[in-house]
């Protein structure tokens, strides 16, 4: 089975500054309006249905949730989608969180997961592989994508911190480009993937801090719009 996986950018949409242009969060104080044409052209440009994307009411949790058609509403309380049935789009918003891909192309069972601080932390990717496991998947089957995100020398955080989430994903802790305490999430997720037997990762180098053609809750002082990362298997095959 073809899975597809798409990253969209801030820009070509019709929001107006801050949250300029392409924002698809619904949640971040932009014009409905214009989110809503945003999404039309999401669907338009990877060729589906606005009804086939599937979106999640993020809250930096664990929760993964298995979805076997369309959503008349973001999923409650999750951070984590998951699907077995081809053409439907599980859609993840983030602006320095990570977003997370995961597919077996084998079994066509696929993951979307809102993977922030807090939700990396407690697991929520490990209960995406078990999720996805239910669904059909096998985990040594399963490829990988850490979409664009907060890099390690741009993500400063306290050093009580960092030991923290250190304790709880391994390979997180770094240092910063200015040499103080910080956290790259991408590092320990890999780690994380990797001791899970998963031997196909792909990382998006870009870091949304640095990046202007992507949307970051602290460059932007906490008001701005969010990206979508976006997986579905094709179900023409």
């Amino acid at each position: 089975m073809r899975i597809r996986r798409v990253i969209t950018t801030r820009e070509g949409g019709s929001s107006k500054p801050p949250f300029d242009s392409f924002n698809l969060g619904g949640r971040v104080g932009d014009d409905p309006e214009a989110v809503a044409a945003n999404v039309r052209k999401l669907a338009g440009g990877i060729g589906l249905a606005e009804d086939r994307l599937v979106w999640m009411e993020q809250i930096h949790g664990r929760t993964a949730t298995i979805v076997r058609g369309p959503q008349q509403q973001p999923v409650e309380a999750t951070d984590a989608l998951v699907t077995a049935e081809p053409g439907l789009a599980l859609v993840v918003l983030t602006a320095d969180c990570v977003p997370v891909l995961l597919g077996d192309p084998e079994s066509g069972v696929i993951a979307a997961v809102h993977a922030g601080r807090v939700g990396a932390r407690i697991g929520v990717v490990v209960s995406a592989l078990k999720a996805m496991q239910e669904a059909g998947a096998r985990v040594d089957r399963v490829e990988a994508v850490l979409g664009p995100a907060a890099c390690g020398a741009c993500y400063e955080v306290p050093p009580h911190m960092q030991a923290d989430v250190e304790q709880h994903l391994p390979g997180s802790a770094c240092k910063t480009r200015k040499g103080t305490t910080g956290l790259d999430l991408r590092a320990g997720l890999w780690e994380q993937l990797a001791a899970a037997g998963i031997a196909r990762i792909g990382v998006d180098p870009r870091c949304t801090i640095e990046s202007p053609e992507l949307f970051s809750y602290r460059r932007d002082g906490g008001r701005t719009g969010r990206f979508a990362s976006v997986i579905w298997v094709d179900p023409e095959g």
